[in-house]
Formats: C-alpha cells, sequence, structure tokens
C-alpha cells in the first residue's frame, strides 16, 4: 500500500522539507480588505508582517475550501491508496473536519485524517515522522498509532504580547479571567483538549518566557532524547538566542527554529514566542 501524507500550510515545513520528504499541503488563506492570500503560497511570514504594518489592522483567516481538498485527494488517488492527513487543532480552525468531509467525499482513496491538537512546527514534526514512515512502507494505520504515541509527550507554551487578536477572534477559551486587564499581561497559554487556554498569568514578557523555559527544563531533564523548536513572530534573533541556550544547556536536546506564519500570526500578532518539545526516545 502506497500512502501520502498531507499536512496543511500552518504547520511552516519549509518548501525544501516538503519537498525531500514528499509531504503535501493544503494552504489556509489570509484576507486583507478585499485580497485573499494562501499562506506559505502567495504569501510569507515576511511579506505578512510588513503588510500588516502597513495596513495598520490585522487581516481575516480562512480555512482551505472543501473544493481545494477534494481536488488534492483526487490528483493524490492516481498514485497513492491511502493518505494520512495531519491539521492544525480542530479547536481553532475548521480544516480538520474539511478534510474529514473530503475524505468521505473521494471515494478512490483511504483517507485517514489526524487532528494534531496543536499547530505551527509541533504539527509539523508529525507530519515528518509520518512521512519517514511512509517512505518506509508503514501502513496508514501504524503511521497514525505513532502519531498518537507522540502525542503523549508533546508539550508546547507560548505567550503573546497583545491578547487582543486572540481574544477578538474567539480563539482564546477562558478569557474571562484576563478581563480588565487584557493588555496589562503575558500570561502563558496552551492547547488543552484542541483549544488555546490560559496555563498562568505573567505580567512581564521576560518572565512569560522564563517560565515556558522553565517547563521545558522540567520535562527535558529526565535524560531522555527530546525534539524541540524554538517558534516566533517576526523576532528571529530573539529566538535564535534562546535556542542557542538551550543547545547550550542540554545536549539530549535537539532544537530547531521556526515562526508563526500569516494565519496563526493573525492571531498572536507580532511579538509572539513560543516553545514546543517532544520525547523521541
Amino acid at each position: 500500500m502506497k500512502t501520502a501524507v498531507i499536512t496543511d500550510s500552518t504547520a511552516y515545513l519549509p518548501k525544501q522539507i516538503r519537498n525531500e520528504k514528499q509531504i503535501h499541503m493544503v494552504p489556509l488563506n489570509v484576507i486583507f480588505g478585499h485580497e485573499s492570500y494562501q499562506e506559505e503560497v502567495d504569501i510569507q511570514a515576511d511579506d505578512f508582517y510588513d503588510m500588516v504594518k502597513e495596513n495598520g489592522d490585522l487581516p481575516k483567516t480562512s480555512q482551505p475550501s472543501i473544493g481545494m481538498m477534494t481536488e488534492k485527494l483526487e490528483e493524490l488517488a492516481k498514485e497513492y491508496d491511502a493518505v494520512v492527513a495531519i491539521h492544525l487543532s480542530s479547536g481553532i480552525s475548521g480544516t480538520y473536519q474539511g478534510m474529514m468531509t473530503a475524505g468521505d467525499m473521494v471515494e478512490d482513496i483511504d483517507v485517514h485524517v489526524f487532528d494534531s491538537e496543536i499547530s505551527c512546527m509541533m504539527q509539523g514534526f508529525y507530519a515528518i515522522e509520518a512521512a519517514d514512515l511512509a517512505l518506509n512502507g508503514a501502513t496508514p494505520e501504524q503511521i497514525m498509532e505513532r502519531m498518537n504515541e507522540m502525542k503523549t509527550t508533546m508539550s508546547a507554551y507560548f505567550m503573546a504580547d497583545d491578547l487582543s487578536h486572540l481574544h477578538r477572534g474567539g480563539r482564546l477559551n477562558g478569557a474571562q479571567a484576563f478581563v480588565g486587564g487584557l493588555l496589562q499581561v503575558k500570561p502563558v497559554l496552551h492547547f488543552v483538549d484542541t483549544k488555546i487556554v490560559p496555563f498562568e498569568k505573567i505580567r512581564t514578557r521576560k518572565k512569560a518566557l522564563k517560565r515556558i523555559l522553565s517547563l521545558f527544563e522540567e520535562d527535558v531533564k529526565d535524560g531522555g532524547e527530546y525534539k524541540a523548536c524554538m517558534i516566533h513572530a517576526n523576532r528571529e534573533e530573539e529566538a535564535a538566542q534562546i535556542k542557542a541556550e538551550i543547545e547550550n544547556q542540554f545536549d539530549n536536546v535537539e532544537v530547531e527554529l521556526s515562526y508563526f506564519g500569516p494565519v496563526i500570526g493573525t492571531h498572536l500578532g507580532e511579538g509572539a514566542m513560543g516553545l514546543g518539545w517532544y520525547r523521541k526516545s
């Protein structure tokens, strides 16, 4: 059985990795006024943050259409027997449900859809693992089993400089805890049951980042082999510095650098930072 792997653009996987590992991608969209752009196709992260500064307002976002998804599946059905599709958390986007619907509509290919319950490069780590397994002949069931195993050790915490974007977009659950002080705190956020919720209320950016690093250290000090990713919204230099500090301190952690692209950047705003990790062995 030949299995294809699909993810969506919010995994922010470099094109080189997608090509090398034969990972297919369906893009989400950002909409500035009447203009819609497919992220990672028509618009990249650098352009996006420049456009936000020029426009003054953050854009809207939309998931891939069912039509685009069915078209992609029909195209893959010519070459593959099955598809494993890995998407951003179903609690913040309808993309996962859209692929479930598309999978039911296309008869010539067996579609398995995985809710990463997360996003960005942590979602990308699932896609890379799935692609490696698929290229080595693993069945869709084996791939899904491995991703569910990864999920048991997958953690990610992040902070936004301005919570109002998440709150306005309806993607921050438990926001009532911050009513009256929404702009004065830099809480640490994480995903719980597919949704973004506050983890801990913190007053400053510096302390929020320090708390995220302490949560990471608590996990990785057990000596297992870990893979981690430092993720930033147009703060590459700061993120690279933290990445280097982690590498210097922990020889059991392989660290990557990634970014919050247009769709996720719309909801977190410029300046957001995050750190995610999972145990490899």
